[in-house]
């Protein structure tokens, strides 16, 4: 599995270049939602994704859809995720577009927006025949929206999760300050960390801490955007997990992201992680590299509840040559019907008919995780939203990281992420 982020977001002499980029007329959106009329004419369009298992779902899914659209052929481009942002940029700014497909990570959706890279999407989702925008759950459906437009519709979450070794675990605990006792007593009685943490700095551990963020009342801003980290909850969310890692992570795991962790666990040397919940079926494949321990994960909502909220979009490059053909592909890939193929596939769930559908059940993972993938996903907070997310992620996560390592006390690592976050977000000193 790639190390999936680790460089900020720095758009800003680029998004001072403007592109004029239209929505869809309604004769656009009337051949797209007819069926055939968006490539009468022979159309390939270029894709970009990243390299991870639900692109392999999409490229098999692909043939079907060649198949049911002679005119229309996909190309897809799957790069690691440290490329993709320039690609994406670059396409976005040529006089010829690279991409007519992109997919957006939550944090870029508003830059991208902002920079006319991304086209429309509202008028083609009104005029696509049962579509079911609605169906999507509503905090994914929302990461699309950019100051009430739709800009992008879902792919895959990757919500956070408490994952568990059932044999060490008899039931996980719903509350952080149990959870903590927990895997403390593990780590001091068994032969094994109880759980594996990711504190490396930038994305990674803000990433995870966001999870203790919410779980002891925090937040990153408030609804209206405005930076709320500076305070009370934030400091005991630090604490918590700095006397965490101490008592129960393994040992010289200062430097850990999600790889690490999760060789950890599948390597039986910690009982629990707090990871991505698509990662269960992973772990209990048993193919994998858990080995005699397939089987004996399970996966539970983080400890408090709620869950940092990490998501992919489907999207339209502004500068597009075919829109048409390119949402007449994403409406059908990411339809009801599809999606549903999809997530039997083993693709990451998105939308709530699919998450309650019995065949679903029996084909996939079974009914509990689904049902918990649900209930994660009904409360989950995206990790940031807003211009420079993706910036204001990695400076939080490096005040966050120097106060584990002892360079800053949780007081100034606070109070610099909160400032630091202002000036990325744009905001006065204050908010």
């Amino acid at each position: 599995m790639n190390e999936r982020r680790s460089q900020p977001l720095l758009l800003t002499l680029v998004l001072a270049v403007g592109l004029a980029a239209c929505g869809p007329s309604a004769d656009d959106t009337a051949a797209s939602s007819g069926g055939g009329g968006a490539a009468d004419e022979p159309v390939t369009l270029s894709a970009i994704m990243e390299e991870v298992p639900d692109t392999d779902i999409v490229l098999q899914l692909i043939e079907d859809f060649e198949a049911d659209h002679e005119n229309i052929t996909i190309e897809v481009e799957a790069l690691p995720f440290d490329q993709m942002r320039d690609r994406i940029i670059t396409s976005a700014l040529a006089p010829e577009p690279t991409y007519d497909i992109i997919v957006v990570d939550n944090p870029w959706m508003t830059d991208f927006a902002n920079g006319d890279y991304l086209l429309p999407l509202d008028d083609y989702i009104e005029g696509t025949d049962g579509y079911d925008h609605d169906d999507f759950a509503e905090p994914l459906r929302e990461i699309g929206v950019v100051d009430g437009t739709t800009y992008g519709v879902p792919f895959y979450n990757y919500a956070l999760s408490l994952i568990y070794r059932s044999d060490v675990i008899d039931e996980a605990p719903s509350d952080i300050e149990e959870y903590r006792q927990l895997v403390a007593d593990i780590s001091a009685e068994d032969d094994l960390a109880g759980l594996a943490m990711q504190p490396q700095r930038g994305y990674k551990i803000f990433e995870e801490w966001a999870n203790w963020l919410y779980a002891y009342g925090g937040s990153l801003t408030d609804d209206s955007g405005n930076v709320t980290l500076d305070s009370p909850e934030a400091r005991r969310a630090l604490e918590a997990y700095i006397e965490t890692y101490e008592a129960a992570a393994p040992e010289g795991s200062l430097g850990w992201g999600f790889d690490e962790a999760l060789r950890a666990v599948a390597g039986g040397g910690a009982a629990s992680m707090i990871s991505y919940n698509w990662m269960l079926p992973t772990l209990n494949n048993p193919d994998g590299d858990a080995g005699d321990l397939a089987g004996s994960f399970e996966v539970a909502e983080v400890p408090g509840g709620k869950a940092a909220l990490g998501s992919w979009s489907w999207a339209i490059a502004g500068n597009s040559g075919h829109p048409d053909a390119a949402w007449e592909f994403i409406s059908w890939l990411t339809s009801p019907e599809i999606d549903k193929q999809r997530v039997i596939a083993g693709g990451a769930p998105t939308r709530m008919s699919v998450l309650s559908d019995e065949e679903v059940w029996e084909q996939g993972y079974g009914q509990h995780y689904y049902e918990t993938v649900g209930a994660i996903l009904e409360d989950a907070e995206p990790l940031a939203s807003g211009p420079n997310a993706e910036e204001v992620i990695e400076v939080v996560g490096t005040h966050l990281n120097a106060a584990i390592a002892g360079d800053e006390s949780v007081d100034q690592a606070i109070s610099r992420a909160a400032a630091e976050a202002e000036t990325a977000f744009g905001q006065s000193s204050g908010g």
